[in-house]
């Protein structure tokens, strides 16, 4: 998850970037200063860097993050996530040179059901982007597609067969549709429409329960997980400029 806290923006474009790097880049080229929200107890599995550990790792679940603590709402790994979230937020408000009523999240896949978690959370926040977010209408997800890491939940009740009530029961806490109808800052949605990992009735299901009318989705229909790529951060970055001016 990004969090883009913006004194003013640039109204040069050029091409948009892809990558973590290379996005980080690109924004601060246009005096936008994202910083990244780390992912504890994840590593470098994404390729983003961070190795901040987890300190809670050993509550009863699968062993990755998806299933680590899922036996109980109050253990689950992705409610601390939201937690860190929105302190991230919190955090970047309070520094120096910040406008705190311009502060925007974005992310894509795991990063985008984070953003979302955040912008049903933090009530006042200047915009969401979010691309083929995670773990949105989450109970759908994991009767379709096997794919990871929904697949690594499928894989858990595939041996733990009696834990099928309590696992669904600890993914309603988190589940991206119940923020969306929280949220209010604008919105503006990405999805691939032939995504298998975040499959895209999920994130329609989000989209259209999403509690601002100021919202707009992309679709691209030929696309998986990887969704518009570099067309989708030039909407995205044409998009923010609009709602952070």
């Amino acid at each position: 998850m990004w969090t883009i806290p913006s004194r003013r923006w640039w109204s040069s474009w050029g091409t948009a970037a892809v990558g973590a790097a290379a996005r980080a880049a690109h924004l601060a080229g246009r005096r936008l200063r994202p910083p990244a929200h780390g992912l504890p107890g994840q590593g470098g599995q994404y390729g983003t860097g961070g190795d901040t550990p987890d300190p809670h790792g050993a509550a009863l679940g699968g062993p990755g993050p998806v299933t680590r603590g899922i036996l109980d709402p109050h253990d689950y790994y992705y409610r601390r996530l939201v937690t860190d979230g929105v302190r991230a937020v919190e955090a970047v408000r309070a520094l120096p040179g910040v406008d705190p009523a311009r502060v925007a999240v974005a992310g894509n896949s795991q990063g985008g059901g984070l953003a979302l978690a955040v912008a049903g959370l933090v009530p006042d926040l200047a915009a969401l982007l979010t691309t083929a977010p995670f773990m949105c209408h989450v109970q759908r997800a994991i009767d379709i597609t096997d794919a990871a890491p929904y697949g690594e939940i499928v894989t858990f009740l595939a041996v733990h067969r009696e834990a099928e009530e309590a696992v669904r029961r600890t993914l309603s806490y988190v589940d991206g549709v119940a923020f969306a109808r929280r949220a209010r800052a604008a919105a503006h949605f990405g999805v691939g429409l032939r995504d298998t990992v975040c499959p895209p009735s999920t994130v329609y299901a989000a989209y259209n329960r999403y509690g601002a009318d100021d919202r707009v989705l992309y679709a691209y229909p030929f696309n998986h997980h990887e969704g518009g790529e570099a067309v989708h951060v030039r909407r995205q970055l044409r998009w923010l400029r609009y709602h952070l001016e």
